[in-house]
């Protein structure tokens, strides 16, 4: 008896679980319901109003431009506070690149969370930060081992390796930024294009045979050239960091820019930076134009005639003169964006001057 009245009673409690599971799902699912209806509402307006605010910035030129600007601040105003809030989840999402296909296949990267696309953007800019000194590093590494060590002849499998980890992480940049790209952060599309190049100039140089003795100096000089360009780069980096987290705050806190923004254009910076950033990046666009004609040079003179000489010859020198141009075109909205603050400045103090 005492069994068949335990069985009777986890029966009713089975039976109990059950019909509380049955109710709990039903719940869910009214509420999965009301959610769902709420957020189509949510996505209807947002869409409307993000559709009302773009009407409204292409309608600008054709005013006065002494009005323009005060109303370009408030629809980037609305702009901002549109795309970098939750607001932003309820907009059609982008799709994804070619590039990440490639890769992932069609899988959505796109973050609801505004909290979580934040962490993927620290994320990336620590990422930044991290490879910043190893790119001065390794390359300073191979330079001094090959005075010390290997005396004046680099090994190829040195060489390789190195070139193997610039492969990994042109690759990685480039997918963290197309992510980034898919939630939200502006990236200029030149700095895409430049990791692509980068990463088949490690890939060709990968193949490139790593010449030894004899006249080792005269067959490696196109290797110790990129080396020491390498460096240069590293210190530029740490400096493009360390500014560009400065201006993009400066954006941020005028309500110029998003929070999930990583590169900006026009903005104000601190002038000592300036004064130091610019010179060393044309300084360094030049050295890698140098190096791309060095590397053609010695293919026509036939020093290195292979054929990864001159395609990677070719690479630096179309990414130099990219780099330049870009670096041109900051420049130049930087100056546009300080013009535009000063007229504004003084249409603020005509009217206590009255």
């Amino acid at each position: 008896m005492s069994r068949d009245g335990d069985a009777r009673g986890l029966e009713a409690e089975a039976a109990a679980a059950a019909e509380a599971a049955r109710e709990l799902r039903e719940a869910a699912a009214a509420l999965v319901a009301t959610r769902a209806a709420e957020e189509d509402a949510l996505r209807r307006r947002a869409v409307a109003l993000d559709a009302d605010v773009r009407r409204l910035q292409g309608s600008l030129p054709a005013l006065d431009p002494s009005t323009v600007d005060k109303i370009e601040e408030e629809l980037e105003r609305a702009r901002v506070a549109i795309t970098d809030s939750d607001v932003a989840s309820f907009l059609p999402s982008k799709r994804n690149g070619k590039f990440l296909k490639m890769f992932l296949g069609p899988v959505n990267v796109r973050v609801a969370r505004k909290e979580d696309k934040l962490k993927i953007k620290d994320e990336y800019n620590n990422y930044r930060d991290r490879t910043a000194y190893k790119f001065l590093l390794f390359p300073s590494i191979l330079l001094l081992l090959r005075w010390w060590i290997w005396d004046g002849c680099l090994p190829a499998w040195a060489v390789q390796m190195y070139q193997a980890w610039l492969l990994y992480l042109y690759t990685s940049f480039a997918l963290r930024e197309n992510v980034l790209i898919a939630n939200g952060s502006d990236i200029r599309p030149w700095w895409i294009y430049h990791h692509y190049l980068a990463m088949v100039m490690a890939l060709i140089s990968l193949t490139w045979e790593i010449k030894g003795q004899p006249d080792c100096s005269n067959k490696q000089r196109g290797v110790q050239l990129f080396l020491r360009w390498a460096i240069m780069q590293g210190i530029a980096m740490h400096l493009q960091n360390r500014y560009q987290r400065q201006r993009l705050r400066t954006r941020i806190a005028l309500g110029k820019a998003k929070r999930m923004d990583v590169v900006a254009g026009e903005t104000a910076g601190v002038e000592g930076q300036l004064l130091l950033l610019y010179p060393v990046l044309f300084i360094l666009q030049g050295f890698e134009a140098y190096v791309g004609v060095l590397l053609l040079q010695t293919a026509l003179h036939g020093l290195a005639s292979e054929w990864q000489v001159v395609v990677c010859g070719i690479l630096l020198v179309v990414m130099a003169v990219g780099n330049f141009v870009n670096t041109v075109e900051t420049l130049i909205l930087k100056l546009r964006f300080k013009a535009k603050m000063k007229r504004a400045k003084n249409r603020q103090d005509r009217p206590h001057q009255n």
